[in-house]
């Protein structure tokens, strides 16, 4: 026998799991069996995301990088590359930066000497934009002694036409 829920209940039970959807994991949730544990002389970072309207309009580019002492004139970058890989059996994808143990690239304009030193974040080429999906966490792999920073890009709500020409 089919009974029917009154339609309070049912838009009640709807919000609720909506919400259950789209809420925050803690450190105890499940998606940590999905991804590898860190390799020593790595971490993992993980990114968790909040729910947007329409995600599809949102994407995040990922900065890897960390803070050293620098000139403060030349410009300044880490060698190496942040690759997507895939959790095996899972379907998400993870990240992994290779940073070269070479160190840095450097424009060489020349500098005072006596010019003091300036603390900067020095970062490799950031990577992205990445899909935004608050439903799974982005998770990252570094070196130890280096961070990941992250920011928001979202596509404006009118579109234009292209001439032809």
């Amino acid at each position: 026998m089919l009974r029917l829920l009154p339609l309070g209940l049912l838009a009640l039970l709807t919000f609720f799991s909506s919400a259950t959807l789209h809420a925050r994991p803690d450190d105890a949730s499940s998606w940590q069996k999905a991804y590898p544990a860190s390799e020593k002389g790595m971490k993992r970072i993980v990114i968790h995301l909040d729910a947007q309207k329409d995600e599809y309009s949102w994407k995040v580019e990922l900065i890897v990088g960390k803070t050293v002492e620098t000139d403060g004139v030349n410009r300044v970058a880490l060698m190496g590359k942040i690759e997507e890989r895939p959790v095996e059996g899972w379907g998400y994808t993870f990240y992994r930066a290779e940073i070269k143990s070479d160190g840095m690239i450097s424009t060489r304009i020349g500098v005072d000497p006596n010019k003091p030193k300036v603390q900067q974040f020095v970062t490799l080429m950031p990577h992205g934009p990445v899909r935004y999906n608050s439903r799974l966490p982005i998770v990252v792999y570094i070196p130890e002694g280096y961070e990941v920073r992250y920011r928001f890009w979202k596509a404006e709500e009118t579109t234009r036409t292209g001439e032809e020409g």
